[in-house]
């Protein structure tokens, strides 16, 4: 197959979809795939260009999909691949790319490699994944710790050892030290490229590999602990985890990965979740060609505030320490409280500052109903779904409040479903319903619409150069240019008026 050039992510704007939330055809109160092709034409309306939706591969949802027992199968529950090939004709019909979600770190451990690899330890599968035995006190081999809770190992009394888990014990470890592992998951991936995908987000991209000999992580003083990638309740963010991802040996099967999207023209976004050496890795992974194109970074995903001057700084970092890297910005996604009550944003604050992700260099990623500016829902514990969220409740409430139902009209639950959702739809989202948002000219809705639209008319916004970024007080300023165009951005992010800005208020200057 003939290469061809992959260029169209470059400064693109990616829709999220989650599946079991956007949109229900069956009456299951679960969403599915016909229901995201009945949708498609409301996402094409946005502007963007292309999809990325989380997994929908046959699993036992323990983590509701992060969890594969079949990597080439569509669980029941949102449809089958008749359907997965209908979203795919349509989504190309409207120009939209489709990307999807792989989990390639680890399993469902109801997968079948995993069945076989547990039984014993000579079976053909045996070495599929991550095993190892236990010190001679009978404890695990180290003092790993699982992002969910608890030890990074789980006893199985039928080899007699201990298996890795970076996430649930229900999601074990796949061993990409054995090349039969890393050849599965290539072929897995040109089953889907097969099927017209146009390229993935890799789910925890630096977790493939482990350090070959099982060495303890050192501890994190208390000064250098952030909660980027686990919440600060989270014993996980006591230890630098030097060995237990991040490895240099995962370089090498990116390239390979590289290798066969090149061929198909297709794309891809990491995920790094590392919160002590993300921007290095990000020069790592995506600075060099051959590798990935583009990687999720988290510094607008945590914190309390976006103030300008943490804008100034990240992007101070980024030139200094990932100077060739690419990017791909986002506020909001599946696995972190919405934005909005993050920040605690009025609705001018947040067409600010979507203003201002659009303008900024990279790729932007924005998650479903950000642009309706929906609020976290408050899900009470009884509701909860999460298994996260019920292993550090109420300190950490986990994820169900950015995931509750996409909500349409005013219809019941929203549009959604007939059926009770799967999570509750809450009655102050029954207020920003894309019908009527429509309807309101200076809706949420309608400024996303706008802002997405300045990115696509400005070259200089998709693929320029992004300079002098500084903040005076609230006030960020920064330059974008390439050889057709120079535009200077300004705003003001208070509530106050300041630089000879209005509150809220940003300013694009072409010269």
């Amino acid at each position: 197959m003939t290469e061809v050039k992959i260029d169209w992510w470059k400064g693109g704007v990616i829709y999220q979809i989650y599946p079991r939330s956007f949109q229900d055809t069956t009456g299951d109160g679960i969403g599915d795939l016909p229901g995201i092709t009945q949708r498609l034409p409301y996402v094409a309306s946005l502007g963007v260009d292309a999809v990325w939706i989380s997994p929908f591969f046959t699993s036992p949802m323990k983590d509701f999909g992060y969890d594969v027992s079949d990597y080439r199968g569509i669980d029941p529950l949102f449809g089958d691949l008749e359907d997965f090939d209908a979203l795919i004709a349509r989504a190309h019909e409207l120009g939209l790319k489709v990307m999807i979600d792989l989990v390639m770190s680890h399993s469902s451990d109801q997968h079948p490699w995993f069945v076989e690899s547990r039984a014993s330890r000579d079976n053909p599968k045996a070495d599929w994944y991550v095993w190892a035995d236990p010190k001679p006190d009978g404890t695990p081999p180290n003092n790993w710790l699982s992002i969910f809770g608890g030890p990074a190992w789980h006893w199985e009394a039928r080899r007699e050892q201990y298996y890795l888990h970076n996430f649930l014990t229900a999601q074990p470890d796949l061993n990409f030290h054995n090349p039969q592992v890393q050849d599965e998951m290539l072929e897995m991936a040109r089953f889907w490229l097969d099927r017209g995908v146009d390229g993935f987000r890799l789910d925890t991209v630096n977790f493939y590999f482990h350090d070959a000999q099982l060495r303890d992580n050192p501890p994190l003083p208390r000064e250098l602990r952030k909660a980027d990638t686990a919440p600060a309740v989270n014993p996980y963010n006591h230890q630098s985890h030097r060995y237990d991802k991040s490895q240099p040996e995962n370089i090498a099967f990116l390239e390979r990965f590289a290798a066969l999207l090149r061929s198909y023209g297709a794309a891809v976004i990491g995920e790094i979740g590392d919160s002590e050496r993300s921007l290095e890795l990000l020069e790592e992974y995506t600075g060099v060609a051959g590798r990935m194109q583009m990687s999720y970074v988290f510094d607008f995903l945590s914190g309390n505030d976006l103030a300008a001057t943490r804008i100034s700084q990240v992007f101070d970092s980024l030139h200094a320490v990932a100077p060739n890297s690419w990017p791909c910005w986002a506020m909001s996604n599946h696995d972190v409280v919405r934005h909005i009550s993050r920040w605690s944003l009025t609705d001018p604050a947040a067409k600010a500052y979507a203003t201002v992700l659009l303008c900024l260099k990279g790729s932007v990623c924005l998650y479903q109903g950000e642009e309706l500016g929906l609020p976290e829902a408050d899900i009470s514990y009884e509701d909860l779904q999460d298994p996260y969220g019920k292993e550090f409740w109420p300190e950490f409430k986990g994820r169900d409040g950015c995931r509750t139902p996409m909500v349409w009209d005013m219809g019941v639950n929203g549009g959604f479903s007939t059926a009770r959702p799967w999570l509750p739809v809450p009655h102050a989202h029954l207020q920003r319903t894309v019908v009527g948002q429509e309807a309101d000219a200076q809706s949420m809705l309608h400024h996303y619409r706008w802002a997405i639209g300045l990115r696509r008319k400005h070259s200089a916004l998709r693929g320029g150069d992004m300079t002098d970024i500084h903040a005076e007080g609230p006030v960020l300023t920064f330059n974008r240019a390439d050889s057709q165009q120079s535009l200077q951005i300004r705003a003001n992010l208070s509530a106050e008026e300041a630089g000879g800005l209005r509150p809220w208020q940003v300013q694009i200057i072409e010269g």
